[in-house]
C-alpha cells in the first residue's frame, strides 16, 4: 500500500515539474530529497525523459520532409531576387539618368518663383513706403515754410495711414519716433506765436482804442443800431472770409451784424479809420487755436488765452500811478480798456468758444470795478459805490435739486419757500465738495489693484485726502485770501463758503466710510483735516477782512482836509467823513450773512481803528495849531461817528459797546470844549473821574497846540475881555500838566 502512495507521489511531483515554470520548482524537488524514495523518483524522472525525447523524435520525424522542402523553395526564391533586384537597380539608374534634366529645370523654376514673388513682395512694400517718404518729404517742406497747421494735419495722416501700412522698417521707426517730437515743436512754436501775438495786442490796446472812439465821434448821430451794423461789414472787411473759414469752415462770420460789439463807421475810402485787424495780426491765435484743437488740447488753449488775457486785463486796469494829473493820462486808461474789449469781442466773434460772452461779461465787471476803483483813488472826493456781495445762488426747482444732491445742504426753512430759492453759498462750495469726492473716489480705485485690506485702504485714502486738504486746498485759499486787492465782498464769501465747507466734513468722513466699508469709530482711525483746514482758512479771511476794512478807513481818512485855523466850525460833518460813514452801512449791511461774532468783531475793530485814526490825526505833529472852530468842526465829525454806532450796524451788540470805541476821544473832545480844566486836575487818578480815559500827556499836546494859536490872537475870542487872565489860565494848566506826568513817571 506504501509503495502505491510513493508511486503516486512520484507521478504527481512529476506532474508539477512539467507544468510548472522552472523557478518555481525548488519546493516540488526538495520535497524529494526530503523523503526517502528519491533514487526511486530519479528512475520514475529518466523514464519520463526516455518517453518525451521518443516523442520529440516522432514529431521531428514528421515534419522534416515539409522543413526540407521549404529549404529547397528558398533557394530558388533567391535566384529569382536577385534577377529582381538586378532589374530594378539597372531601372533606378535609367530613371536617375532621365531625371537629372527635369530636376534642374524644376530648380530654375523654383528660383524664378521665389524671384517673382521676392519682387511683388518689394512691389507691394514700395507701394506702402514710397507714400511714407513723399508725405515725410511734405511734412519737411510745410515745417520749413513754418506751414504748422496743415504739417500738422500731415503728421497725423502719416501717423495714422502711412505708417502702419508701411511696415517694420527701420526708417519707420525712426519717423515714428519723430512724430511726437515734431507735434511738440509745432505746439511749442504755435504757442510762441501766440505769445507774440499776446504782447502785440497788449502793446496796441491803446491805439485800437483810441481808433474805437475815433470810430464813434466819426459815427456822428447815427444809433446804436446802425453802428452795430456796420461793426459785422468791417468785421468781415478786417478778419476776412478765410479767417472765419478756418474756424467754423464757412464764409461768413457765425454771428450776424447786430451780435458784433466793435464800433465802426460806414466804409469811406478817402478817410478811412483803421480797425483791430489792420492793427494786430489775429492769425497767430487762429493759428495757435487750431493747431491745439487737432492735438486734443482745446481746453487747455483755452484756459491759457483766457488765463493771460485776464493778467492782461489786470494790467490794463492798473492806472498809472500820474494818471491823474493830466487828461492824456486818463485817455490812455480808457483807451487801453476799449481796445482790451475791441480785441476781446473780435476774438469772440471770430472764433467758436475760444472765449465766451459769460467770460467777456467777466472781465467787464472786472473793469467796472477795477475802473470805479481807480477813479476813486485819484477822485479829490471820494465817493464810495459798494456793490452787494453775490453770497446768494437764485435757483429755480431743477438747480435746487442738483445742488442738493451734489452738496448735503439741509435748511427746513428755505425748503419751505418758493422758488427761485437763495442759496447761502456760492457755486464754490457743491464744486469743491465734489472734487474731494472724485479724489477720494480716485484714491479708492488706486488701492483697488495694490491688494490692501479695507483699513489699510481707508487709511490711505483718509491720509491722501488730508494732503489735498492741508497743502493744495489750504493753499489755495490763502493765495485767494492773500491777494492783491482782494475784496472784502470777496472775503465775506469766502467765509461764509469755508463755513458751510467746515460743516460738510462729517459727510465726507461719512462718505469714506461707507465706500471702504470700515466704521469711523475704529480704533486708531485717521480723522480729516477738512474741520481746521476751513477753519483757518476762514480764521485768515477773517483776519484779512479786519486789516482791509481798516486800509479802507485809512484811504478815506487820506482825504481829510481840516482848517486847523477856522475860527468858526461848520454845522455839518466833513464830506469825507459822510463818505466813510456811508462805505461803513454798505460794508456792515453785507456782514450780516457773516456769523454774529465775526461782524462783530470787524464793527468793533473798524470802530476802534477809526477812532485811534482820528485822535493820531489830531496830535500829529504836523498839525502844530488847532483853533477852537477846529476842534468844534472835529467834534462833529466825532458826533457823526457816534451817531453811526448807535445804529447799531452790526446786530448783537449790547447797549452802548459800540460806542465806547469812540469813548477816548469823547472825553477828550468834551474836555476842551467845555474847558473843564478844574473838574479834570481835581478827580484825576480817581475811578470815578469823569475823563478818566483822557492822559495827560494827551491833553498836554493838544493845549500845547490851543496855546499857539491863543497868543496869535486868534483863539477863545469869546474870552477878549480878559485876555491876560486867560493866557495865565492856559499856562497854568500845561504846569499843573507836566506835573501830573512827571508824577506819573515817577
Amino acid at each position: 500500500m506504501a509503495s502505491v502512495e510513493i508511486v503516486a507521489e512520484h507521478e504527481r511531483i512529476l506532474r508539477e515539474i512539467e507544468s510548472t515554470d522552472a523557478n518555481c520548482i525548488g519546493p516540488t524537488l526538495r520535497s524529494v530529497y526530503d523523503g526517502q524514495e528519491h533514487g526511486l523518483f530519479m528512475e520514475k524522472l529518466d523514464g519520463r525523459i526516455r518517453n518525451h525525447d521518443r516523442d520529440i523524435e516522432k514529431m521531428c520525424n514528421h515534419h522534416f520532409q515539409g522543413f526540407v522542402d521549404s529549404i529547397t523553395e528558398l533557394l530558388k526564391v533567391r535566384a529569382e531576387a536577385q534577377k529582381l533586384k538586378s532589374q530594378v537597380t539597372d531601372t533606378n539608374q535609367r530613371l536617375q539618368d532621365d531625371g537629372k534634366g527635369l530636376v534642374s529645370c524644376m530648380d530654375d523654376l523654383r528660383r524664378c518663383r521665389l524671384q517673382q514673388r521676392n519682387i511683388a513682395t518689394t512691389i507691394d512694400r514700395l507701394t506702402h513706403c514710397l507714400p511714407v517718404l513723399e508725405m515725410y518729404s511734405k511734412l519737411q517742406e510745410q515745417m520749413r515754410l513754418k506751414r504748422y497747421y496743415p504739417a500738422l494735419r500731415t503728421l497725423e495722416q502719416l501717423e495714422q495711414t502711412c505708417l502702419p501700412r508701411a511696415g517694420q522698417y527701420r526708417f519707420c521707426s525712426i519717423m515714428a519716433e519723430n512724430i511726437p517730437r515734431v507735434r511738440t515743436l509745432i505746439k511749442d512754436t504755435a504757442m510762441s506765436q501766440l505769445r507774440d501775438f499776446l504782447e502785440s495786442i497788449r502793446k496796441h490796446s491803446n491805439k485800437i482804442g483810441e481808433t474805437a472812439m475815433k470810430q464813434v465821434s466819426a459815427a456822428g448821430d447815427s444809433t446804436a443800431h446802425v453802428q452795430r451794423a456796420a461793426v459785422g461789414r468791417r468785421l468781415r472787411k478786417e478778419a476776412g472770409l478765410g479767417a472765419a473759414t478756418e474756424v467754423d469752415g464757412h464764409g461768413s462770420s457765425p454771428v450776424t451784424e447786430q451780435d458784433s460789439g466793435i464800433l465802426d463807421v460806414e466804409d469811406d475810402e478817402d478817410d478811412e479809420v483803421p480797425g483791430a485787424q489792420e492793427l494786430v495780426d489775429f492769425s497767430p491765435v487762429y493759428c495757435c487755436l487750431h493747431i491745439y484743437t487737432v492735438l486734443g488740447a482745446r481746453e487747455e488753449f483755452e484756459n491759457y488765452y483766457r488765463k493771460q488775457r485776464r493778467k492782461q486785463a489786470r494790467l490794463v486796469l492798473q492806472p498809472h500811478s500820474n494818471m491823474h494829473e493830466t487828461l492824456d493820462g486818463y485817455r490812455r486808461f480808457f483807451n487801453q480798456i476799449i481796445g482790451f474789449f475791441v480785441v476781446e469781442d473780435h476774438i469772440l466773434h471770430t472764433t467758436q468758444g475760444l472765449v465766451n460772452r459769460a467770460y467777456v461779461e467777466e472781465l467787464w465787471e472786472l473793469a467796472l470795478s477795477k475802473t470805479i476803483a481807480a477813479l476813486r483813488t485819484h477822485s479829490v472826493r471820494n465817493t464810495h459805490t459798494h456793490t452787494h456781495t453775490h453770497c446768494n445762488t437764485h435757483t429755480h426747482s431743477e438747480d435746487y435739486r442738483q445742488f442738493s444732491s451734489q452738496f448735503p445742504f439741509q435748511d427746513p426753512d428755505l425748503d419751505k419757500l418758493p422758488f427761485p430759492k437763495k442759496l447761502p453759498f456760492s457755486e464754490f462750495v457743491p464744486k469743491v465738495y465734489c472734487q474731494l469726492k472724485e479724489f477720494i473716489y480716485a484714491c479708492l480705485k488706486y488701492s483697488e489693484d495694490l491688494h490692501l485690506s479695507s483699513t489699510e485702504v481707508d487709511d490711505m485714502i483718509r491720509k491722501s485726502t488730508n494732503l489735498l486738504l492741508t497743502r493744495t486746498l489750504s493753499h489755495c485759499l490763502q493765495y485767494a485770501i492773500k491777494k492783491k486787492n482782494v475784496g472784502l465782498a470777496e472775503l465775506v464769501q469766502l467765509i461764509l463758503n469755508t463755513t458751510h465747507l467746515e460743516a460738510s466734513c462729517v459727510y465726507l468722513e461719512g462718505f469714506i466710510s461707507n465706500i471702504t466699508d470700515v466704521p469711523p469709530d475704529t480704533a486708531n482711525t485717521t480723522k480729516l483735516y477738512g474741520t481746521s483746514t476751513f477753519k483757518d482758512a476762514r480764521h485768515a479771511a477773517e483776519e484779512e477782512i479786519y486789516t482791509n476794512l481798516n486800509a479802507k478807513i485809512d484811504q478815506f481818512l487820506q482825504l481829510a482836509d481840516y482848517d486847523w485855523t477856522a475860527a468858526q466850525g461848520g454845522g455839518a460833518p466833513s464830506d469825507y467823513l459822510s463818505d466813510l460813514i456811508a462805505f461803513l452801512c454798505s460794508t456792515f449791511s453785507v456782514f450780516t450773512h457773516l456769523p454774529g461774532k465775526v461782524a462783530q468783531t470787524a464793527c468793533m475793530s473798524a470802530c476802534k481803528h477809526l477812532a485811534s485814526s482820528l485822535l493820531r490825526l489830531l496830535l500829529q505833529p504836523d498839525v502844530r495849531q488847532v483853533s477852537l472852530g477846529a476842534m468844534q468842526q472835529f467834534n462833529n465829525d466825532v458826533k457823526e461817528c457816534e451817531r453811526f454806532a448807535r445804529t447799531d450796524p452790526v446786530p448783537g451788540f449790547q447797549g452802548d459797546t459800540l460806542l465806547l470805541a469812540f469813548s477816548d476821544l469823547r472825553q477828550l473832545l468834551d474836555l476842551f470844549i467845555q474847558w473843564d480844566w478844574s473838574t479834570y486836575l481835581a478827580d484825576y487818578g480817581r475811578p470815578t473821574c469823569r475823563y478818566l480815559r483822557v492822559s495827560p500827556h494827551t491833553a498836554l499836546v493838544l493845549l500845547e497846540k490851543m496855546k499857539d494859536t491863543s497868543r496869535k490872537g486868534t483863539m477863545f475870542a469869546q474870552f477878549r475881555k480878559n485876555e491876560r487872565d486867560k493866557q495865565k489860565l492856559i499856562d497854568t494848566v500845561v504846569k499843573q500838566l507836566r506835573n501830573l506826568i512827571s508824577a506819573h513817571q515817577t
